[in-house]
This record gives structure tokens, sequence and C-alpha cells, in this order.
């Protein structure tokens, strides 16, 4: 009876992680969406406490609770502190956490059977799996953590120690693509060897420290404008391991939550890819973020928000262009205000282009402005809006900078051959932006220094409420 209902708990935790991943495919559904995957998370680990209960029983049920406890707390808070642009660190961190929470899980059930060859393994396996699996879940499990935690620090540009400001790395010459393939195989070679002798647990100690030392190799060589593609690829890495160590406890909502997450992380994986124009190998074998940044020499003179009130009092059409910068300065309120008075006060018509790769992860331009309120309808992806851009007046650029850039259209540098915006092709283009530096990618824009473009150099929060103002006074 009991197994009866175990089996209906792990079912409806099951469909909810699956409608909860079908809900995340929209900005207007995704908060349900993430309702129904915590709920779902909710069920199975009640069905599972309620399962060890009437089972065999617990024994540290203040353990238990402590730990629900203690990482309820510290997710709650890390999710009520973080900032929109800090959303991309705190996934790469989770997903880190994910791994190695998986890989802890096996290595510790492993170690309970190869300890005490008396107690009874899962049904339909021996010794000599559970090893197998556990070695396969600590490769990536471990590799993920790493990687993660090296992905983290990269979005985040490097770690204070002592008050100093320590960039972090990016380097890797071509001789280390054949260390890092002899790393992998001599993982699976331990995990062949293990097979004939699975008690000997230095192999699994062995597994542990190359994996970690993987990770950190896989990430270090590339560079920051491909770091969203990494953290998917994280993202997935983290529920296959998932879906190893669900294997080994004999978990199956462990194992279908796992799969669904390695395989939607993926898909991501790939449509981060297309939306690059890159292919997975050439990201994580050719390192092409680089970590040299152009330094700019030349110059260009700012414009104020009065001129360009003066060029939005005559424009039909205006397309709002998103990016990293909006995220820094939180300035998402202002630029609704913005759209909201030239379609009231100009009957302009307004939509914004939102680039797959703009910010430092999928989504986040979509999530900053619908925290704004923006229409949905007025989201328009990059494929669909590049087409209106050569009809639009002012392209209006908050913050972007790699995803408009041209020279992404010729066959040189990190950027070669990545689909971008084509604001340059606006009949003027007004860019918001601090100063001329460089993108993420550390490449120069063409785009900051042409006829057509007006420059204003500030915070996007400040000058979009300079900008503001000045409409109005129209």
């Amino acid at each position: 009876m009991l197994g009866d209902w175990v089996s209906i708990g792990y079912l409806f935790s099951a469909v909810l992680f699956i409608l909860g991943l079908k809900q995340l495919g929209h900005p207007r559904t995704a908060p349900r969406g993430n309702q129904l995957g915590a709920m779902g998370m909710l069920v199975a680990v009640l069905t599972t406490v309620a399962e060890m209960q009437f089972g065999d029983g617990i024994e540290g049920w203040i353990l238990i609770g402590s730990g629900l406890l203690i990482g309820s707390l510290i997710g709650a808070i890390m999710a009520i502190r973080v900032e929109m642009t800090g959303m991309p660190e705190m996934v790469a961190l989770f997903n880190g956490f994910g791994g190695a929470a998986s890989a802890l899980v096996a290595l510790s059930e492993s170690w309970k059977y190869i300890e005490d060859s008396s107690l009874e393994l899962p049904t339909g396996l021996d010794l000599q799996v559970v090893v197998v699996a556990a070695g396969l879940s600590a490769l990536v499990g471990w590799m993920t953590l790493t990687g993660s935690l090296l992905a983290m620090l990269k979005l985040k540009g490097g770690v204070e120690i002592f008050g100093k400001w320590i960039r972090t790395p990016t380097w890797g010459p071509g001789w280390l693509n054949p260390i890092k393939a002899i790393l992998f195989f001599g993982v699976l070679g331990l995990i062949y060897l293990s097979i004939d002798d699975p008690t000997n647990t230095d192999y699994l100690f062995a597994i542990i420290g190359i994996s970690c030392l993987l990770g950190v190799l896989l990430v270090l060589p590339i560079g920051g404008a491909d770091m969203p593609v990494v953290v998917s690829l994280l993202n997935s890495l983290s529920g296959i391991a998932a879906a190893f160590t669900g294997f080994i406890i004999g978990n199956s909502v462990l194992i279908v939550a796992g799969s669904l997450v390695g395989a939607s992380g993926l898909i991501l994986t790939f449509i981060m890819c297309k939306a690059m124009n890159r292919e997975l190998k050439d990201v994580l074998f050719k390192a092409f973020g680089g970590s040299d940044k152009e330094q700019v020499t030349r110059t260009k003179v700012g414009s104020d928000a009065d001129e360009v009130a003066m060029m939005v009092d005559g424009a039909q059409k205006i397309i709002i262009v998103p990016g990293y910068g909006m995220a820094v300065s939180q300035c998402q309120h202002q630029v609704k205000e913005f759209a909201d008075l030239v379609s009231e006060r100009f009957d302009t018509e307004v939509k914004y282009a939102i680039h797959p790769v703009a910010g430092r992860m999928p989504g986040h331009m979509n999530v900053l402005l619908a925290e704004a309120n923006v229409p949905y309808d007025q989201l328009i992806e990059m494929d669909e809006i590049n087409p209106e851009l050569p009809e639009a007046d002012i392209a209006l650029v908050i913050g972007a900078n790699d995803t408009c850039n041209p020279v992404a259209r010729t066959k040189e540098g990190p950027l070669a051959g990545m689909p971008i915006i084509d604001v340059d092709k606006a009949s003027t283009v007004v860019i918001i932006k601090r100063s001329l530096s460089v993108g993420y990618a550390g490449v120069d824009n063409d785009l900051f220094f042409m006829d057509k473009t007006m420059m204003l150099f500030g915070d996007g929060k400040k000058m979009m409420n300079e900008l503001n103002a000045a409409v109005k006074e129209l």
C-alpha cells in the first residue's frame, strides 16, 4: 500500500516538473512555471521522507530538519538579495551546487555498499554497476561544480581579495585540449578499473580530483562572450549528474527530474550556439572570447537629452534595444516611461528588439522588461525585428554593445559571424552608454563613431530620466 502512494507522489511530482518546464518557455507564464517546479520539488521531498519514515524509519530527524531549514533560508536570502544583474552568477552557482550535491549523494551511497557488503543493493543492481554509476556521477558532478564556480567568477569579472580586485583569467593555448582529453579518458579508465576492484575507494577519490581539475580547464579558455552558452551547458550537466545519482539510490523522480534538466539544458545550449552562430565544439575547444581587450583610440562628441528629444519629436517608429547596461543601471522602468511618453504624445510606434544573448543569460532582457510591465507583444526577437530596422527613424540602444556591433558581420575576431541586431540600418542611432569602452567580448564598436549615431554618455537611469524630462518639455 505504501509503495502505491509513493509511486503516486513521485508521478505527481514528475508531472509538476514537466508542466513547470513547459510554462518556462514564455515570459508571461515563467513565474507560474517556477511555482510549479518548486511545488514538484516539495512533493518529491515529502514523498521521499514519508517513504523513509514508514519504511525502515528515519534516524536523525534533527539533522534532516536542520538541513532543510538552513538550505531553505540560504536559498530565500540569496533570491531576495540578488540583483537582476547578479542573476546569471547565481544561476551558475546553483548549477555547481546541484552537481556537487548529486555527486556527494552518489559517493555516500556507493561508499555505504562498499563498506558493508551485507547491505541489500537497489533492485536489479550489483556492486559493480553502483560503482560505475557513482564514478560517472562524480565525473559530471564535480566537473560541474568547479566549472560553474569559474563561470560565476567570469560573469562577475573577478573576485575581491583583501580589498584588491583580481580579474578572472581567460587562458588556454592549443596544447591544453589534448590534456583535457587525457584527463577525461583517464577518468573513464579509472571507472573501468573500479569494475574489477569495486572496494578500492582510491579510484573514487582519484576520479573526484581529476574531475575537479577537468571542470576548471574546460571553462578557463572560454571568453566572456560565450559564457551564456557555458552556463546553459553546465545546467545540463547538473541534471545528468542528478539522473546518475537517482539510478544509484533507486529514486525514479530524481531520474526523471535529472533527465528533464539535462535534456532541456542541452537544447537551450544548442539554441544559444545557434544565436551566436557557433558550434558547441568550437565554444568548448577554440576559446573564441579571448582575454585581450582592444584599446579604444577614437573619440566621439556626446549629445545631450534635449538634442535627442528633438529627434524623437518627429519620429514615427522607434525601436529600443536593451542590453546589459540597462540591467546594471536598473532603468527598465524609465525605458517603459519613455515608450509610453512618445506613444501618447507623438503617436509613435515603439517596439523592443531582443537579442537571444543580450545580458548574461537567456531571457535576461525579457525578465527585466516584464518587471516594468512592458507589453509582451512589443518584445520582438532579433530575426523578426531586423527587417523592420531600415524603416525605423530611431534605434535607441541602452547599454548594448556586442549584440549590435557591425564587426560581427566580418570573419575576424571573437564576434565573427555572430548574428546581431541591425541597429546601424536605422535612420538615427541613439546610444546610452557610460563611455566608448569595448564590450564583454573585448571588441571595439564602429557603430559608436558613425555620423548617424548620437551618444548619450552616462548612467542609464540618469540619462533616461533626463531624456524623459526633455520629451515632456516639448
